[in-house]
């Protein structure tokens, strides 16, 4: 089993620090898995993928071939220079970093928000080029400034940047992130200020990233609290409570019956697995899309 420390350090904020040498330095394949490859057939209604910082002992390559050979749909997660990476094996970057900020500073403060909007500008059409539906932004750290203000501001934030998804065809998710645990003082830390936000900038190319480790920590009412906001989401992560682990009867989460709410209410994009494997990185995926195959 993986130590805390090593949990600790290998973090999505780790990755979003990465050094662009050591991206350009993995190996890239010329070509995906031949067609006599075994591929698991899944029932289609939830489309899975998988979190690329969960598993740096795998190259993207090695990640992207797995995924695909047990029926997942994309990696998510990844650096633009990363986006056409899981191409080669018949998927898809199902949600990439795009510049929206760090989770500790990025649109409920006003100081970031032509920083983002760059940012936006030059990575949401490379992400449209290559075919990413989704980019990940933030709210930031509360630091003293009240939930109102701050969802002022980041609703300021997202009506500067919104036109750039919808001219592009691809969704800005905000991520609802715990702030007892994980993130100390985050502000998007409950679904009612995140759909509050989604529902004032009104653009289906905006939308939440609900994280069910996350709002499993902070609300719970997990299946009622997705039946009533779906129209504000546009992506879902996955993660075992407590610890982050596997998907199994060591937490709490009852996966089969979210996942069946997911499925029944019509929603057409991603469910990404992130969480981080205590034993074999592989079986513990495969187990997870098995579960959540409903």
């Amino acid at each position: 089993m993986f130590s805390a420390d090593f949990i600790r350090k290998v973090t999505r904020r780790a990755l979003l620090k990465s050094s662009g040498a050591g991206l350009a330095a993995m190996a890239i394949p010329t070509m995906y898995p031949s067609s006599d490859v075994p591929v698991a057939v899944r029932k289609g209604r939830i489309h899975q993928s998988v979190s690329r910082w969960c598993y740096r002992d795998l190259s993207i390559d090695q990640l992207s071939e797995y995924a695909f050979r047990i029926g997942l749909k994309g990696i998510d997660l990844l650096q633009p220079e990363e986006y056409e990476i899981p191409r080669r094996y018949g998927l898809v970057c199902t949600m990439g970093y795009a510049g929206g900020g760090e989770i500790a500073s990025a649109l409920n403060d006003t100081w970031n928000h032509v920083r983002i909007e760059q940012a936006f500008r030059a990575n949401i059409p490379r992400a449209a080029k290559a075919g990413v539906p989704n980019v990940i932004t933030f709210a930031g750290n509360r630091r003293g400034v009240s939930d109102d203000e701050g969802a002022r501001n980041a609703i300021a934030g997202l009506n500067r940047v919104k036109k750039i998804a919808e001219d592009n065809d691809v969704v800005i998710c905000l991520e609802l992130l715990n702030s007892k645990i994980d993130h100390p003082d985050y502000m998007c830390d409950h679904t009612a200020w995140g759909v509050r936000v989604i529902k004032e900038v009104n653009s289906p190319y905006v939308k939440l990233l609900y994280d069910i480790y996350h709002m499993q920590i902070m609300e719970g009412d997990l299946i009622r609290t997705i039946r009533e906001n779906i129209q504000s989401i546009g992506h879902f992560h996955t993660g075992g409570v407590p610890g982050r682990h596997e998907l199994d009867h060591h937490q709490e989460v009852q996966w089969d019956a979210v996942m069946s709410t997911i499925a029944d209410s019509g929603f057409h994009g991603y469910v990404a697995h992130e969480f981080v494997p205590s034993g074999d990185p592989r079986a513990s995926l495969r187990a997870a899309a098995d579960l959540c195959d409903v």
